[in-house]
């Protein structure tokens, strides 16, 4: 079980949000490069980062604060990043810089046929954040629910050959209420490729839960709010996940 901690960037500052609200920020801290220190020495594998501002616009937008990251962990940790993904001039740069999964969200639900050319040109480095709530898609920085089908859809990308997925329960993200184990599991038992539980994580028990289940498919977790508030200690986290999976 993969735990990978969220570096969530605005303005140039480490922030969160509660369920998606640009406007509902808490700022925890003015310098990211230390907090992803902080995560990597405690003994993160990996690390997620979220352009917010690039969300909003389309194209990245806290570019020298990424590059920080990046020349500021050793080779051997991977980074991902997600936020305004829209073209492949973008994902080839940010390959470039060092990143090593970027994530497509909204443009894969309405240019599927992007996604589609991602998976091609880039194997091996595509992951597609799915938010959902009661099931169905949601688009747009959360405030669209669509008709489609969650499990559908992932099929479909899997299809495409996409290297994950990272579920959102969006009626849980930032909300510290606890993951949505039953509707995780179903999407990953539905899909072969690994699926990663974002949203709600609260608690060492949310880690035990998804570790229970960790067989299912569920090959890792991304923590956030939880680990800046210190209601879920890091460390303890990655040795129970490192106990209970290995």
């Amino acid at each position: 079980m993969l735990l990978i901690p969220a570096i969530d960037l605005k303005d140039g500052k480490c922030v969160r949000l509660r369920q998606g609200n640009l406007e509902d920020v808490t700022v925890f801290s003015e310098d990211p490069t230390t907090i992803a220190k902080k995560w990597v020495n405690d003994g993160a594998k990996r690390i997620h980062l979220v352009d917010l501002n690039g969300a909003v616009v389309g194209k990245p937008k806290n570019d020298s604060q990424i590059k920080s990251i990046l020349k500021s962990v050793s080779q051997d940790v991977e980074v991902q990043i997600g936020g305004g993904i829209r073209d492949l001039n973008t994902i080839e740069y940010y390959l470039d810089s060092g990143i090593s999964y970027v994530i497509i969200g909204t443009a894969a639900i309405k240019n599927p046929g992007f996604l589609n050319e991602a998976c091609v040109a880039f194997p091996g480095h595509i992951i597609v954040g799915l938010d959902a709530k009661d099931g169905k898609i949601a688009t747009d920085g959360w405030s669209k629910i669509t008709r489609h089908n969650i499990i559908d859809i992932a099929k479909k990308f899997e299809d495409y050959g996409c290297d994950g997925i990272i579920y959102t329960d969006i009626g849980r993200d930032g909300m510290l209420s606890g993951v949505n184990i039953e509707a995780t599991v179903s999407l990953a038992q539905n899909v072969k490729i690994p699926v990663y539980a974002s949203g709600g994580i609260a608690t060492i028990k949310d880690i035990e839960e998804l570790c229970k289940v960790s067989e299912e498919g569920i090959s890792g977790a991304i923590l956030g709010r939880s680990i800046y508030e210190g209601t879920l200690d890091f460390q303890q986290a990655q040795k129970l996940a490192e106990k209970l999976t290995n």
